[in-house]
């Protein structure tokens, strides 16, 4: 997430993500669904049902740099809800507001909001309300591990691929996020004040990280890192890895060969299908 990040974190996550061939047929796609409405804009989602449902639920976070477009859904989603739906999961591709136009605590209320649709609809859709898990990449990663430290939680498993855990220790103690300027770019949808008290910055970076909600009733927990990411730094993994320790919650931190890209990304996917297999069907 530096000067290039947003648009090459996007197009690693549009480019880059190739894990099977096209969806069969046998599975069945509901384009749009609204699961929420504000400020005169819909928010939707799009459900990939399997040919043979397990009656469990992946909540997929459709995000790159705290942006989500239906377009990410046609382009590398197809390939990540296949895989998820080849397992028998029914995948929920979730798309938000984009920063700069909504903050990331507007963002973070948003996918919330849509967790809890698919609670309530939980019926219609064919799944156990027990067996829900929710899983992104990147920011994405950071929303699925924001929805997880929820209080009374309302999914049972999370899958974090290369994740923003800290935003108040970016790579280091007390360094925050927008403290590198490769980050600048990002003052503007964490809502940080540049003029204000430094103080003020560093509690919204607290507020905003899902490191600070770690808990021991946080539901079992998958992070996925590359161990020369450039852009999210693996110490992100390895804190809130450190966090979970000290809370006694379920978790597992994989270190893979890669960076901010497909190399980590792909083999995420796989071990967030396993996981979800793991923990939500047994």
């Amino acid at each position: 997430m530096n000067k290039y990040s947003v648009g090459a974190m996007t197009l690693c996550l549009l480019a880059c993500l190739s894990l099977n061939p096209p969806q069969s047929s046998a599975q069945t796609r509901t384009q749009d669904v609204i699961y929420m409405k504000a400020g005169g804009t819909a928010f939707t989602m799009d459900i990939l049902k399997p040919a043979k449902p397990n009656k469990a639920a992946v909540i997929f976070m459709v995000s790159g740099g705290w942006i989500s477009d239906h377009s990410m859904i046609k382009s590398f989603g197809a390939d990540i809800e296949k895989a998820f739906a080849d397992g028998g999961f029914t995948v929920f591709s979730v798309v938000h507001g984009a920063q700069p136009r909504f903050k990331v605590a507007e963002i973070v209320e948003q996918v919330r909001t849509a967790v809890r649709f698919v609670h309530a609809h939980a019926a219609d859709y064919g799944i156990d309300t027990n067996r829900v898990g929710v899983s992104g990449i990147s920011s994405g990663g950071h929303l699925a591990l924001m929805i997880a430290g929820s209080p009374d939680s309302p999914v049972n498993a999370v899958a974090a691929i290369a994740p923003p855990t800290d935003l108040a220790n970016w790579g280091k103690p007390a360094f925050l996020l927008t403290d590198n300027p490769q980050m600048a770019m990002f003052i503007p949808a964490l809502g940080f004040d540049p003029r204000g008290p430094r103080n003020d910055r560093e509690a919204l970076a607290k507020q905003l990280s899902p490191i600070t909600y770690v808990n021991r009733k946080y539901p079992p927990t998958l992070i996925v890192h590359g161990d020369s990411d450039m852009v999210v730094p693996l110490q992100q993994a390895q804190t809130m890895d450190g966090a979970l320790v000290r809370a006694g919650a379920e978790h597992k931190l994989e270190v893979v060969p890669g960076g901010h890209d497909d190399k980590t990304f792909r083999p995420g996917v796989m071990k967030a299908v396993q996981w979800f297999k793991d923990k939500l069907l047994k």
